[in-house]
């Protein structure tokens, strides 16, 4: 409109046909319209903006402490958050464990790394956690070939419908009781490399969940349906058990030289969304685009709760935002917490 109405007007004036008085009255009502969304447009940058970077965009780790000589297993390192925070701590000189289910996908993501970061010490190892003999059988597999193991990052995470390769509902046996065995079955390495670090990817969800003992007795899941909403409800319930299995840990760590932290990584655009329907991913992708951290922005709370010097004494807290932050009530629940141990040594066969 404005581009039509200029182009008149120059053209009048090349050829002489033009009154300047009518000329400069349209000039200051053009401005005057042009002026209303343009302040429109100045006020929604200014929300975005102030949205983006005081709500999504989060604090970033400034630690550049080296890891040369350390060992680190990443789950989920393929992809996303995980994978960023595989990069950064391979730039820190570590050598990193992607522990993935695609061996496809996992051997590029290495590659990947190992090309951005220069460390050639970044290699993949099978690791299905829908399946506790996959868990058993990379725990064994590690023990044998790594001597060390400095820090664990419980970071994969699914959302969905569908069972695990045992039987349990998919959020739990993979949020919760693969991420549940692997961590014991590598307990006893960490505590002979200490100080050595467990950290697990929760998330504020948590504050929804819900344990429901009954149901896990006689369904194997946090819920008793498949959509969509039992969905997310699901993977609330399972990002609750990782908060409280984390304050448990702790518990049972107390006096070792093995500290364990949980965290919210930030509202994140990642492959998790790749277990929603395509009409969901399309729903969401708009917003998501505009406002969700990317994997990098995500993963700077994990290597917080990895590298940060000094936060020992937080051992089994939450953090967010590289920072300590107030669990829901359920999360402060000890003997929530070792209801859910002990019942998930039984499942686990531990």
């Amino acid at each position: 409109m404005f581009f039509y109405f200029y182009k008149g007007l120059i053209l009048k004036v090349v050829t002489g046909n033009v009154d300047f008085r009518t000329t400069r009255s349209l000039s200051c009502r053009s401005v005057a319209v042009m002026s209303v969304p343009l302040c429109l447009a100045a006020c929604a940058l200014f929300l975005y903006v102030l949205v983006y970077y005081g709500v999504f965009r989060g604090a970033r780790c400034s630690r550049s402490v080296t890891l040369e000589g350390k060992t680190v297993i990443v789950t989920g390192g393929n992809t996303g958050i995980g994978k960023t925070t595989a990069l950064e701590l391979a730039k820190r000189g570590a050598r990193v464990i992607l522990a993935c289910r695609n061996q496809e996908k996992a051997e590029a993501a290495a590659f990947d790394i190992r090309r951005e970061s220069g460390n050639n010490q970044v290699v993949f190892m099978q690791l299905d956690l829908a399946s506790l003999q996959s868990v058993r059988s990379f725990a064994k597999t590690f023990l044998k070939t790594e001597p060390r193991l400095d820090i664990l990052i419980n970071n994969a995470g699914v959302m969905g419908q569908g069972r695990t390769e045992d039987g349990f509902g998919l959020a739990f046996g993979v949020n919760h009781l693969g991420h549940f065995l692997l961590t014991n079955l590598l307990l006893e390495r960490l505590q002979q490399c200490g100080p050595s670090r467990v950290v697990t990817v929760a998330a504020l969800l948590h504050r929804f969940g819900n344990i429901d003992f009954p149901l896990l007795a006689s369904q194997k899941d946090l819920v008793l349906g498949q959509s969509t909403w039992y969905n997310v409800q699901a993977y609330c319930s399972s990002k609750l058990c990782n908060v409280l299995f984390t304050r448990e840990l702790a518990n049972r760590l107390e006096g070792t030289r093995v500290t364990c932290y949980t965290l919210h990584p930030g509202v994140i655009y990642t492959e998790i969304l790749r277990s929603m329907s395509l009409w969901q991913q399309l729903l969401i992708m708009p917003f998501a685009k505009l406002f969700f951290m990317d994997p990098e922005g995500g993963s700077q709370t994990t290597l917080h709760c990895a590298l940060q010097e000094g936060i020992e004494p937080l051992s089994g807290r939450y953090f967010s935002n590289c920072a300590l932050q107030r669990v829901g009530a359920k999360g402060r629940d000890d003997a929530l917490g070792k209801k859910l141990w002990e019942l998930s040594e039984r499942l686990t066969g531990l």
